[in-house]
């Protein structure tokens, strides 16, 4: 009973808010602790290919899609600051109510088009996260935490490279810090974001389920790729996801991702802020695989590092049983910080 009654005032004090970062409207969820030690920034992934391909089968007839609703809730990663409606409240929870968390969107990743179907590239969303730094939280004496997950992982590494004056620590989930040429479905999904035609079709045809009443969209998300999701999780996919310039820049995200991550980390500077860096990874995630895990110990042998093997998806955040185990290990870790 007590820990439903904490659950309920969190619930209340969860805000989303609009900000304005470097002229870029830019969504935010957040909780704002009355006396913070600490301000935690995550910095979540990119939907990428795999929801975008199992909804457009979806859509022409089930004959396509076979077993396939199970790959995509494996391999999917989510970049909408509503997913992590259900981590948010848990992390704050589990942390005693002692910092203040924000979860950031990627631009243009919203559920209006305030950019005007303008594309950004990983580079741009990396200076994106440093801008909102300097102009929000530059002044206040508060120490950062920086929680990525997936490619955010890897923005949140960059991040952490530009503003070692403020962030403490940094924890990256399930990182994406590299191409994994040995998966059988990055290349695939490499080849289908390099094309700008098949781009803008995938991008119009699920643009066009958004049109859709909201009753048939919350349906179709419900009965295919979100059978185990939470309702936050379905509710944001519903709001966002289904959004024609959402996924194209979802899709130019992944484009980039591809391009720049085509070379091994920079273990130099790994090794120089081995004490400030920790990663988690899963067992069977060919975004974090556990050869990058192996290199890293191997490249970084002092580095804090743990294997997940609770048997969760990539994309924790779409289950609310997820999001509670991975914000209690992030609390454990955070409580650790000497």
């Amino acid at each position: 009973m007590a820990r439903d009654k904490w659950n309920s005032k969190t619930s209340r004090l969860v805000r989303f808010r609009l900000c304005n970062v470097s002229s870029y409207t830019t969504e935010l969820l957040e909780i704002v602790s009355q006396d913070p030690a600490l301000h935690v920034l995550f910095i979540p992934g990119n939907p990428g290919l795999a929801f975008v391909m199992i909804l457009f089968y979806f859509c022409l007839g089930e004959c396509y899609i076979g077993g396939l609703f199970q790959f995509l809730v494996c391999c999917g990663v989510i970049g909408v600051v509503s997913f992590y409606k259900d981590f948010l409240e848990s992390l704050y929870e589990f942390l005693g109510g002692t910092a203040s968390v924000t979860v950031i969107g990627h631009i243009s990743h919203t559920k209006k088009n305030w950019e005007g179907g303008k594309l950004f590239s990983l580079q741009q969303q990396i200076d994106h996260k440093v801008d909102f730094i300097q102009q929000e939280l530059q002044k206040k004496e508060i120490p950062i935490v920086l929680v990525g997950h997936s490619i955010g992982a890897y923005i949140s590494i960059e991040t952490l490279r530009r503003c070692q004056d403020k962030v403490i620590y940094y924890v990256g989930l399930y990182p994406f810090l590299m191409f994994n040429p040995l998966s059988k479905k990055q290349p695939t999904y490499k080849k289908v974001s390099e094309s700008p035609v098949i781009s803008a079709l995938l991008s119009f045809c699920i643009g066009s389920l958004g049109l859709l009443p909201k009753c048939a969209r919350r349906s179709l998300v419900s009965k295919t790729i979100g059978k185990s999701w939470s309702a936050p999780a379905i509710d944001a996919a519903c709001s966002h996801l289904l959004r024609y310039h959402t996924f194209r820049n979802m899709l130019f995200l992944a484009q980039s991702e591809f391009r720049e991550l085509s070379e091994a980390p920079d273990w130099t500077f790994m090794r120089e802020n081995k004490r400030k860096i920790t990663f988690l990874f899963g067992v069977d995630d060919h975004w974090g695989p556990l050869e990058m895990y192996e290199e890293i110990s191997k490249q970084v042998p002092e580095i804090c590092m743990s294997i997940e093997r609770q048997g969760l998806a990539h994309s924790f955040c779409c289950t609310e049983a997820g999001s509670v185990w991975i914000a209690r290990h992030v609390t454990s870790l955070i409580k650790n910080i000497r």
